[in-house]
């Protein structure tokens, strides 16, 4: 189906998107990603969608909220923003289903109709008073309604975001709430009607500290700043230690998919974005190398990995 926005600006006319389905006899790998907004799946797992997705797993992405209250960094679109038309939302949609065409994922689904559950804004904003809001919503009531997706899928691989939601968003804090819930009511036989399914491994998607410190010196070196972060100085709670990462995934290969993903995105990520900065293949490359930390089930390290860290999101997996 096609989605037609009119008003102040270009008429906008979204791709069409594919219905989610449950996973093919074929895919015995199934992935389920957990995000709070339309965007940051790309940017923090964007990569490592693309690199399984090539493989023939199975990647289902459920997005909480539609994105309402982005900030709009594209003139020609600011009509669409909460403050005006409040049609943010509907945009967003269209940049996901792009986006994921991007990425080799067709199975994409927000928790429950779309729309339902709004994007909170950022903590302390008026707008996380909304009576849809997201971050108001009870744990328990979301998070039933993402245990039929983990029930029909049988992902053996969940992620999310860190209790923290990486950098304090509310909607990414309650996305980890109801991801970390659903996992549990899912594997509960007195829960519903369906079959109990047990996620075999849950995993956080976070930043790896030295990863992170090496990025920024070089961006520092090429004059570009990011929100005034100082290589040597306190970091954002996303970024982990690297001794507590238990999990890099090298898509390395799937870095310029995931920059054409992030680009899909224009009303939220600038054309100016550190991510673009470079012309250095070795920095576009680097943004493929992706860290996460398993909070459930049983590490398998890569014997070739110095740092006896897993390289799979799968690995041990049967």
């Amino acid at each position: 189906m096609l989605t037609r926005l009119s008003g102040p600006g270009p008429t906008l006319v979204a791709v069409p998107t594919t219905p989610a389905t449950d996973p093919p006899d074929q895919a015995p790998r199934r992935l389920l990603l957990v995000h709070a907004h339309p965007d940051d799946e790309t940017t923090t797992c964007g990569a490592s969608m693309a690199h399984y997705a090539d493989q023939g797993v199975h990647v289902a992405l459920v997005t909480c909220t539609r994105g309402e209250e982005g900030e709009v960094l594209v003139e020609d679109l600011a009509h669409l923003a909460a403050a005006h038309q409040d049609r943010l939302g509907e945009h967003r949609e269209t940049e996901l289903a792009t986006a994921m065409a991007m990425l080799g994922v067709t199975d994409y689904r927000f928790l429950g109709e779309p729309g339902e559950y709004r994007d909170s804004g950022m903590a302390g904003e008026p707008s996380n008073d909304h009576p849809a809001a997201f971050c108001r919503v009870p744990v328990d009531e979301a998070a039933a309604r993402l245990v039929p997706t983990i029930r029909s899928l049988r992902p053996q691989v969940l992620v999310t975001y860190d209790p923290h939601g990486g950098y304090g968003h509310p909607d990414h804090i309650q996305a980890h709430r109801v991801a970390t819930r659903a996992a549990e009511l899912a594997n509960d036989p007195a829960h519903g009607d369906s079959d109990p399914w047990q996620v075999p491994k849950v995993y956080w998607c976070v930043w790896e500290e030295s990863t992170f410190r090496s990025a920024l010196r070089r961006m520092r070196d090429a004059g570009v700043d990011i929100e005034g972060m100082d290589p040597d100085g306190e970091l954002p709670p996303f970024v982990f230690p690297d001794e507590q990462v238990t999990t890099v995934v090298d898509a390395r290969d799937r870095s310029q998919a995931k920059l054409q993903a992030m680009r899909a995105y224009a009303s939220q990520v600038a054309e100016d974005s550190p991510f673009f900065a470079f012309d250095d293949p070795d920095m576009v490359r680097a943004w493929g190398r992706e860290s996460f930390v398993l909070v459930a089930g049983t590490p398998c390290p890569d014997p070739a990995d110095a740092d006896g860290r897993e390289s799979d999101l799968f690995a041990g997996v049967g």
